[in-house]
């Protein structure tokens, strides 16, 4: 039987000379301990530091009498539970989950797996949500239907909010309106939010509900938008490539990485930051994709051969962009801007470094034919209707060479005028 007491330590006393009055959880022969906002002082303790105070021995009394009725409700359900699960859950059953707190913990979290791709867009998910509540903390039942019909109309209309700049500065910033598909991207990462709380915060098995609601049952996302093909013709790749920029620029950063993208099979930029030269093996790349590399049981390795156009690039570029950029978010956002400037030189619009990766699988596709499996592998996609039968199928990374060999050689001949 799980029991709950009052305690109070010689070793927890404060400079001050006080001592915090603790709950002791006593569970499965182990003591978990809970803070209380309890202070008392020698005077208030017997020689033994057991409390005789009548005052604070009824406040305290007040709060074991909550969790002893809390703890008899768990019934048969308290075998499952270890002392630190019992002491998590008379701490969190009566109080309101904070969401921009639990999404800051969520986003540390990814981060800390090196998911920052994922991380960056939950931190939109939650900047909005204080620039639409207008404060720092929401619980999550004001998370309901009513309030996304309200917030989409919100972040269709244009924002006005302050954000830190590269040096910590609050900045002020008007943001216009999402499209179709970017309200549909940030209502899907809300929806993922909202379920990783739910996640962390309910036990289906022992029917514990700290969360009730799921206002996603009533509110639809719905199917994605079709969304405008992100890719450049062999002749815009070219007016690319020989855009005429000022050394070490932006512009020359963003011209570069594009083409290195594109030679290396549509690699990600915060891929291409992470490169080392422990990842140069036998004239190839080999790495894991950082933005699936958590979710797949082959941690998204892949391996892409160094080409010729690749190589003074990757010389150019390989373990100085971090000397470069504190992180891989700098980069991209040095990368935007970047290819502004390239889209102003070449008459483009629109285009971002990510346009390589659909470009090279447009070209694979259009211009040379590839079968979409074969380009799914060499985007190092994961392929859900055949992950039984990869199992018994090892790698052959000349595939990928194929279809990088006759991408570069559309590229080749256009050039040449054939």
């Amino acid at each position: 039987m799980a029991t709950v007491s009052a305690k109070v330590y010689e070793h927890h006393k404060r400079s001050d000379g006080t001592y915090n009055v603790k709950i002791c959880v006593y569970h499965r022969k182990q003591r978990k301990f809970i803070d209380t906002n309890h202070f008392v002082v020698k005077k208030q303790l017997t020689s033994k530091l057991t409390i005789k105070d009548s005052f604070i021995l009824n406040l305290v009394e007040a709060q074991l009498i909550g969790y002893r009725k809390t703890i008899s409700e768990l019934g048969d359900k308290l075998i499952f539970f270890t002392a630190e699960d019992l002491r998590n859950y008379l701490c969190d059953k009566d109080e309101e989950v904070d969401f921009i707190k639990f999404c800051e913990q969520h986003i540390a979290n990814l981060r800390s797996e090196g998911r920052e791709g994922t991380a960056n867009n939950h931190r939109a998910i939650r900047n909005s949500l204080i620039d639409y509540f207008r404060r720092a903390e929401v619980s999550i039942n004001e998370i309901n239907s009513n309030m996304l019909i309200s917030y989409e109309k919100f972040l269709r209309g244009e924002r006005k909010m302050e954000r830190l700049d590269s040096i910590g500065r609050l900045r002020p910033k008007v943001e216009a309106g999402l499209s179709d598909s970017g309200l549909h991207n940030h209502m899907r990462d809300l929806r993922t939010l909202f379920n990783a709380a739910r996640n962390r915060y309910n036990n289906e098995d022992l029917g514990l509900y700290k969360i009730k609601h799921y206002p996603f049952k009533k509110y639809k996302i719905g199917s994605p938008p079709l969304t405008k093909k992100r890719n450049n013709k062999i002749d815009e790749v070219l007016a690319i490539r020989d855009c005429s920029v000022i050394p070490e620029s932006r512009t020359e950063l963003a011209r570069d990485l594009y083409m290195l993208s594109l030679y290396l099979c549509g690699m990600n930029a915060v891929d291409i930051y992470n490169l080392t030269s422990d990842n140069i093996k036998n004239g190839r790349i080999e790495y894991n994709r950082s933005k699936t590399e958590a979710r797949r049981r082959d941690n998204a390795f892949i391996s892409i051969k160094i080409v010729a156009e690749a190589k003074p690039l990757l010389d150019k570029y390989l373990e100085k962009l971090k000397e470069r950029y504190v992180s891989s978010n700098g980069l991209n956002a040095a990368l935007a801007k970047g290819m502004k400037e390239v889209c102003k030189l070449t008459g483009l619009k629109g285009v971002t470094l990510y346009w390589a990766r659909h470009t090279f699988a447009s070209t694979a596709r259009n211009e040379c034919r590839v079968s979409k499996d074969d380009i799914a592998l060499a985007l190092n996609h994961i392929d859900n209707g055949h992950q039984t039968t990869d199992i018994y199928i090892a790698k052959d990374w000349s595939i990928i060479d194929d279809v990088q060999a006759k991408v570069l050689k559309s590229i080749r001949n256009r050039k040449n005028g054939r």
